[in-house]
């Protein structure tokens, strides 16, 4: 079985190397890499991280059978408007989890022992830095929302660095729990803790639920890590207590926030804001395009993987 026509929205060709474009055109008749408005006779849609599929979109499109997501966040996507169209939608999951788990003590790192600013010293000459005590992990009480796949191997991290590892997600993970990763509730475990990562997909159920309430219990100087979409935090309670110097926070998925956000937080000197690299690694990268090909083969078999609706 093959699909009959692929668009690709948003694609500019670069993004697979010639043996996955290869392998792809084998489960299609046609290939188009182009606009929607002239390619409304696809029966299936392959799109980019941080690409909005509404309502409007599937309308257009009469034949849809397939929507692929090449990454994981498929918020931009109406989910519930596909299923109830049976068009079928995949992301890929679960392809970065090593590297989002070492970004996120990479950055943690750097943050408690200024290496960045250490290293400059050094390139200037300077060889004793004593005024600036760095800040040790171990001990710590680290808080985990969301315990994914990157939020179990983020609580070994953290459990191996020596810190009371507790977590939050929709469901109990009695695994985790087993290994000593404690459960709270999630208002108690931002109030709780020093460390917190947010490891959630976007989604209606997950948008905003890092919200002003919940940022105001956070303690102060906690330090928050989101490798995560911004669409989760509501921004402009991180924003004042930012402004108030008052926790640290940390953040990768800056490719998908406005001009405007991004200068808002740049000057804020208990932020950092970092490229979206936590998920490019050479083995993650390699992962994806094989996760993402293979969603397609399973679907045309009939077994769809990594299925959102």
């Amino acid at each position: 079985m093959k699909l009959r026509k692929i668009l690709y929205l948003g694609f500019s060709g670069s993004e697979l190397e010639d043996n996955y474009w290869e392998e792809l055109d084998t489960l299609a008749e046609t290939r188009v890499i182009g606009e929607l408005a002239e390619n409304t006779d696809a029966d299936a849609l392959l799109v980019k991280l941080g690409a909005k599929v509404p309502k409007a979109v599937i309308d257009q499109l009469p034949n849809l059978k397939y929507v692929g997501m090449l990454g994981t966040g498929y918020g931009g996507i109406d989910t519930a408007y596909a299923a109830s169209k049976g068009i079928t939608v995949t992301n890929v999951a679960d392809y970065a989890t090593e590297g989002v788990a070492e970004f996120t003590f990479g950055i943690l790192i750097e943050w408690c022992r200024g290496v960045n600013r250490a290293l400059g010293l050094a390139r200037e000459g300077v060889y004793e830095d004593d005024e600036h005590p760095g800040m040790e992990i171990k001990g710590k009480r680290f808080g985990i929302i969301g315990l994914g796949n990157i939020g179990v191997r983020t609580a070994e991290l953290a459990q191996a660095f020596g810190c009371d590892v507790s977590y939050w997600s929709r469901n109990r993970k009695e695994s985790a729990e087993a290994k000593g990763v404690k459960y709270q509730e999630l208002d108690d475990l931002l109030a709780n803790s020093d460390i917190i990562t947010l490891n959630l997909a976007l989604n209606p159920e997950t948008e905003g639920i890092i919200n002003a309430e919940r940022i105001a219990k956070l303690k102060d100087q906690a330090i928050f890590i989101n490798p995560s979409p911004m669409e989760l935090v509501e921004f402009d309670a991180l924003v004042e207590r930012l402004k108030k110097q008052e926790i640290v926070f940390m953040l990768d998925h800056s490719d998908e926030m406005t001009k405007e956000q991004l200068e808002i937080l740049r000057p804020l000197n208990t932020c950092r804001i970092y490229p979206a690299i936590a998920y490019l690694t050479r083995e993650a990268s390699r992962l994806k395009k094989r996760i993402y090909i293979d969603n397609i083969k399973n679907y045309l078999d009939g077994k769809p993987t990594n299925k959102v609706s």
